[in-house]
């Protein structure tokens, strides 16, 4: 199965980055997970929008549309989903046919805090609803206190989490009959 991974984070040093990069380790070999660069999308403006889609745009959705799934790792600012991501989605929801239209998707999402990304996902379950992608619901995966996986010199995912993102990976893959 093919994945699209997003990060809601365009950091360098993004958690929600080095948990997408994680995801692809784990779903390796039975899955390929390609990382998609959404960084040199313009702010949507429909006058933008009137001289055709940017090429940046359609690249990435041409690449979610030819995936059998995607995944979105998102961060959690100011209790919903980051601007960047909102406004690739935004832009990519415009490009027709709809590239999101029973697209397979799951989530998941890391922070410095307890809680995770919980707001976020709750926000980005809603938009995806709206876009009619299909949605993985169990299990959800808020990563908490994600320093004690991605700060320099850790190892990465423990076994627990490692467990919950196979599960959702395989949920994934039901939902898109793979």
């Amino acid at each position: 199965m093919k994945i699209c991974g997003l990060s809601g984070s365009l950091r360098a040093k993004s958690y929600n980055s080095a948990l997408l990069r994680a995801v692809r380790d784990i779903a390796a070999p039975e899955h390929e997970v390609v990382i998609l660069d959404y960084s040199d999308f313009p702010l949507y403006s429909g006058d933008i929008e009137e001289q055709g889609i940017p090429e940046a745009v359609q690249r990435v959705g041409e690449a979610i549309r030819a995936a059998d799934a995607q995944l979105i790792v998102t961060p959690e600012y100011n209790a919903g989903i980051p601007g960047v991501l909102k406004n690739a989605m935004d832009w990519i929801s415009r490009i027709r046919p709809n590239v999101y239209d029973g697209k397979p998707t799951a989530m998941m999402g890391t922070s410095p805090g307890r809680l995770g990304t919980v707001r976020a996902q709750m926000q980005l379950r809603n938009q995806l609803a709206n876009l009619n992608c299909l949605t993985v619901a169990q299990p959800m995966i808020y990563v908490g206190n994600a320093g004690q996986y991605f700060d320099e010199g850790k190892d990465g995912l423990d076994a627990a989490t490692t467990g919950f993102v196979e599960k959702q990976l395989a949920a994934l893959a039901a939902l898109a009959g793979k």
